[in-house]
């Protein structure tokens, strides 16, 4: 799965963002070894810091939510 924008994440509903949140990879695990790695790591923990944020502000999880979205990505 690829991290999405910041844009993606503003315009996310909460269904999408309790995705992102349960099958995002760890920051940076993509990108082991690339001379980038610091950029992309600092960016995607951004990113993660601010899908947690918009998720807790829309209610977080319920077990209805983790139930439908279940614990396999597909």
């Amino acid at each position: 799965m690829i991290y999405p924008t910041m844009k993606e994440v503003d315009e996310a509903g909460r269904e999408q963002l309790c995705r992102w949140h349960r099958f995002l990879p760890g920051p940076g695990l993509g990108s082991i070894l690339k001379p980038n790695f610091q950029d992309i790591l600092e960016a995607q923990v951004l990113i993660l810091n601010y899908i947690e944020t918009r998720l807790m502000k829309a209610g977080g999880f319920t077990p209805e939510i983790s139930k439908k979205i279940g614990w396999v990505e597909i």
